[in-house]
This record gives C-alpha cells, sequence and structure tokens, in this order.
C-alpha cells in the first residue's frame, strides 16, 4: 500500500512539475529573439520580419488559433510596405479573454565598431518570451479566461503596431469581451522590488494590481509605478488600448536608476536573470489559473485619462 501510494504521488508530481515552462526554454525563445542574427529586429527589415515568422511559428506550436484570417501574421502598413503584428487565441472556458502582449521590434544597429547590433534583449525580447512562456503554460489546459496573444510591431517608432491591431474592426469580438491587457516591456532584469516582483504602470488609474495580488501564486507581487513621474503608462504600447477604455497597463522589472543598458548596445542576453523570469513567467500562470470573470473584473477610477 505504502509503495502505491509513493508511486502515485511521484507520478503526481512529475505531472506537477511538467505544468512548469523550463528555464531552456526561455533561454532558447529569448535568444533567439535577442540573437546578432536578427540584427536588432528593426521595423522594416528582413529580420524584424524573420523574427514575426519565429514568433508565429512558436504560436503554432502552442495550438493557438488564429485571430484573424488564416494566418498569425496581421499586416499594416509602415512606409508604403507590409509589416506584421502577430496574434493568437487560446480558448477558455468563458468568453471573456485576458490579453498578453509586448513588442518585438527594436532600434537596429549602430556604427560602434566593437559591438554594431542592438540586440534589444529586456527591450523587448524578454516581454515577447514573457508572452509565449505563458502560452507554454496552458498550451494542454483550459483556464477559465480565453486569451489573446499580441506581439506588437513598430513601438520604438511610436507604437505603429500596436495602434493599427488595437483599431482592426475584425478583432472587435475580442476586444469588446476584453477584461484587461497586460504588456510586457523590459522583464529580464532583477526589479527594485526584489526577484519574483514586478511593477504596473500607472497603478493608480485602476484595481488591477490590487485583484491579481489577492490571488498571486508563490509570493509573485505587482507593485506600484516607482516612476510616475515619467508616466511610463502613456508610452507604452498599453495606451493603444486604454483609448478604446479596456483596462490595459504594462509590466516590468527594470529599475530605471541602474539600466545603462536600455537603448544600448549592451542590452544582450547578458544582462538577463534567466532563473528570475522563469520564476514569474510560471508564477503568472498558476496565478491567472486562479482568475475568472467571477473574481477578476478591474475597473478604471475617474482619474485616468482616455
Amino acid at each position: 500500500m505504502k509503495k502505491l501510494t509513493y508511486l502515485a504521488f511521484s507520478m503526481f508530481s512529475i505531472v506537477t512539475f511538467a505544468q512548469d515552462v523550463s528555464k531552456e526554454r526561455i533561454q532558447t525563445v529569448l535568444s533567439t529573439l535577442a540573437s546578432d542574427e536578427m540584427k536588432g529586429r528593426e521595423i522594416g527589415t528582413a529580420e524584424n520580419e524573420n523574427a514575426a515568422n519565429y514568433i508565429a511559428k512558436l504560436f503554432k506550436e502552442n495550438n493557438l488559433e488564429y485571430c484573424t484570417g488564416n494566418s498569425y501574421l496581421v499586416p499594416f502598413e509602415y512606409k508604403g510596405k507590409t509589416a506584421y503584428n502577430v496574434c493568437g487565441i487560446k480558448k477558455g472556458k468563458a468568453d471573456k479573454f485576458l490579453g498578453f502582449s509586448g513588442h518585438f521590434d527594436h532600434i537596429g544597429t549602430s556604427n560602434n565598431p566593437k559591438d554594431n547590433i542592438y540586440n534589444g534583449a529586456d527591450d523587448d525580447a524578454s516581454g515577447i518570451t514573457t508572452l509565449v512562456g505563458i502560452a507554454d503554460y496552458f498550451k494542454n489546459k483550459k483556464p477559465e479566461f480565453s486569451m489573446v496573444f499580441m506581439a506588437f510591431n513598430g513601438e520604438e517608432k511610436g507604437m505603429l503596431g500596436s495602434r493599427a491591431i488595437s483599431t482592426d474592426k475584425n478583432l472587435d469580438k475580442i476586444y469588446n469581451n476584453m477584461t484587461a491587457l497586460f504588456n510586457f516591456e523590459m522583464v529580464a532584469t532583477e526589479s527594485a522590488f526584489g526577484k519574483n516582483a514586478l511593477f504596473m504602470t500607472g497603478d493608480q488609474f485602476s484595481d488591477l494590481d490590487e485583484l491579481f495580488n489577492q490571488n498571486a501564486a508563490n509570493g509573485l507581487k505587482i507593485n506600484p509605478d516607482p516612476y510616475a513621474a515619467q508616466q511610463l503608462f502613456y508610452r507604452s504600447d498599453n495606451v493603444s488600448f486604454v483609448k478604446k477604455k479596456i483596462i490595459a497597463h504594462s509590466f516590468s522589472t527594470v529599475d530605471m536608476t541602474k539600466a545603462t543598458h536600455y537603448h544600448n548596445e549592451s542590452d544582450d542576453v547578458k544582462i538577463v536573470d534567466f532563473d528570475n523570469l522563469t520564476q514569474i513567467v510560471n508564477n503568472f500562470g498558476k496565478t491567472l489559473e486562479k482568475l475568472s470573470p467571477s473574481n477578476f473584473n478591474p475597473q478604471y477610477n475617474d482619474t485616468v485619462k482616455f
């Protein structure tokens, strides 16, 4: 009997552990996006399109459905040419959606003879890796919420991709049922609040962080924005959805007092804390498993400017 009990517990442990996204997977996705071969992923380049196709491949691996049309690639015009956002859907038990986003473009190359590639490991390969990790986590699960995963292009040129896809009428069915959008922007390093912690831009405008923290798994915490004076809430892709009156905040770990890698050639995989990022991804997944339309319905207050 003891042997059977031990065997059952062992099998349960294996299944439980198997739910987690591995550090190796996180390393592979982020390192691919931030590789020298991607040449900084600047919008309008072949490498930027390669990045979009790579993300589409990851979405296919996770059996996501198309958001619109017959492709994960959602086109928009950039300087007379076609650029792409990437979008996929995970159907849950409810028609209400949670959105997960980040931008995959960066600023290309420089004339620095020592290192001329802006790899953008933190900005924002880390954000894309986070949303892909969440899709990985739920690959073989049916969450309470339906989920939409959006990789935006052209953020560095003025949030072009998020502006384009947020006004795409083909996605209105999703937007009209979107409870909240989590936009991940620079999550590669340990935050000023320590490990297993992020901050939320515009935390004063809604109760999303409070509702999330009530259900947060394994000590994960969303903290107030310590850089509120910089108005980051209005300076990232989440604002394209704020304008639609959708609850949309950006989530980050970057310590702005120490981030010398920001828009610098040094923003490569060497600065990434893969253990911390893997922990955040898995604890985010475990928290999301607890959320449902009945216990998670954040609201803006009257101080937000639409």
